[in-house]
């Protein structure tokens, strides 16, 4: 019998996966890529009676692969918090899916194991860009706040880590950086004893700063487009950038283009932080597109699409913005829990914890 862990490389993925093997040690075969390498799946060779864990990509990315893997007789247990379609309806099949954009796939897994490792799933919101919900978590274990501002700090550069158009142009390769980070449960010991991190750190100044001297092209009241070069450095950055931006003005959108080889665009996109949703119903008009009701992106915009993506942009987040009544929940989210997973023998319910006194300008 053999295992396979898949696995997104950006901090979420890399979280979730470290958080699952510390609670159920295994050797299994790691199947990841860059942030934008979501199509996973076709690169798992697994046979009847093996299993595959698959954290922090989209079903619908992978939908093919998984269909063919479980007719196989392949056991998935499949962990994520993009939206998708209906999940197949398989014996074999184990998931958990929750697209409320207030969590990230780690968190899915703090809440599958009762918060035992929860400083990881901290880590990853941070990472994913989730503030309010890392803070949130960080209370129940009344962290100090140098402490939280650690993690933080460790969430956005395993993040920014993930960002490039292959793993040729990444600091570090995430199947490496999962390796080194699960020889340490206490993620502070991560911090203290990993020099990879100086390594990341020094570069993601250097790209941030670079990204920053570039000015927005496209500002309104609803958002702002900012274009950057065909550059290394800047396909390290963008997915940091728009986050940057959208924590500096929460209260409107943002979207971050980079020209690709193919004269096209990829983008990010940010919803207003301030009302989390718009950006996938933004990304999925294009097909290439896809993503969370928060952050979403383009793998390639046409360049001839270009101000048809610009028109779409102002129609999703320019004027009034209540909440969509079709956006998902916790209670109303597609999900499947562990009966009998290998993840968890149960699925406990999990509360944030609302902090009125923490007010706290940590991000």
């Amino acid at each position: 019998m053999a295992f396979f862990d898949v696995f997104n490389g950006d901090a979420d993925g890399i979280c979730a996966l470290h958080q699952v093997r510390l609670h159920c040690p295994r050797d299994a075969v790691l199947v990841t890529g860059a942030k934008r390498a979501i199509a996973l799946l076709k690169n798992v060779e697994a046979h009847a009676g093996d299993s595959v864990t698959v954290l922090d990509v989209c079903v619908d990315e992978n939908r093919s692969a998984l269909l063919a893997l479980l007719d196989a007789g392949v056991r998935v247990d499949y962990v994520d918090h993009h939206a998708s379609q209906a999940l197949p309806d398989h014996p074999l099949l184990h998931a958990t899916i929750n697209a409320d954009p207030a969590v990230c796939t780690a968190v899915l897994v703090d809440q599958q194991l009762g918060g035992r490792y929860r400083r990881w799933a901290i880590v990853a919101a941070y990472g994913d860009n989730l503030p309010n919900t890392a803070r949130q978590l960080a209370h129940t274990l009344r962290l100090p706040t140098l402490e939280r501002h650690a993690l933080r700090q460790l969430g956005k550069l395993l993040n920014y880590n993930a960002y490039g158009d292959s793993v040729d142009e990444l600091i570090i390769h995430p199947a490496e950086l999962y390796q080194r980070l699960h020889r340490h449960p206490d993620p502070l010991r991560f911090i203290s004893d990993e020099p990879v991190l100086k390594t990341l750190a020094a570069t993601l100044e250097s790209d941030l700063r670079q990204a920053l001297c570039i000015s927005p092209e496209h500002v309104s009241p609803y958002g702002s487009m900012t274009y950057l070069p065909d550059a290394a450095w800047s396909r390290r950055v963008s997915g940091t950038l728009a986050n940057h931006l959208a924590r500096d003005e929460p209260g409107i959108a943002h979207a971050v283009l980079l020209p690709t080889s193919d004269k096209a665009w990829r983008v990010s996109v940010r919803a207003p932080m301030q009302s989390p949703y718009g950006a996938d119903q933004l990304c999925r008009r294009f097909p290439s597109g896809g993503g969370r009701p928060a952050a979403a992106g383009i793998d390639a915009l046409p360049a001839t699409e270009r101000s048809i993506f610009i028109e779409a942009f102002r129609q999703v987040f320019a004027g009034p913005r209540s909440l969509p009544q079709d956006l998902p929940i916790p209670s109303q989210s597609i999900r499947q829990t562990y009966a009998s997973s290998s993840i968890a023998a149960t699925a406990p319910s999990y509360e944030a914890h609302q902090n009125a006194d923490d007010r706290e300008a940590d991000d």
